[in-house]
């Protein structure tokens, strides 16, 4: 229970750090419209799996996935210098496609509005 509130703790500064760290101090073009979206933590806090949302097309994503992957030594440095951690922990940067799901899921009901809007409009009323 102890070690699970930790590793939510340490989380939430990584994540914290990650963001202000990819949008603020790495140059890199490829990582430009990327949000963090989730940080998962090893119990060991010796790994971080960090889910990364990228709006643009696959290519895009793609990119993103490597320029973030090239720098993920630089950025790993920076959360070890403002982050007192025992270890240094080895980044792993994933896709996260939640956004997208919704995005297609909102469509989809906008979607099945309209046309029941419409067909309700177009009924006669007698």
């Amino acid at each position: 229970m102890l070690e699970n509130r930790r590793q939510d703790r340490v989380g939430a500064l990584i994540q914290r750090e990650l963001s202000e760290i990819i949008h603020r101090v790495v140059k890199d073009p490829r990582i430009a419209f990327c949000t963090i979206t989730h940080v998962d933590v090893s119990s060991d806090l010796k790994y971080v799996d960090v889910n990364v949302s990228v709006i643009g097309n696959i290519e895009d994503k793609e990119d993103t996935l490597v320029g973030l992957k090239s720098a993920s030594g630089f950025i790993r440095r920076e959360i070890s210098r403002r982050l007192a951690l025992r270890y240094s922990p080895e980044l792993r940067f994933n896709l996260d496609d939640s956004v997208d799901h919704l995005m297609k899921i909102d469509g989809l009901l906008k979607q099945i509005e309209d046309e029941d809007v419409s067909n309700t409009t177009g009924q006669e009323i007698s």
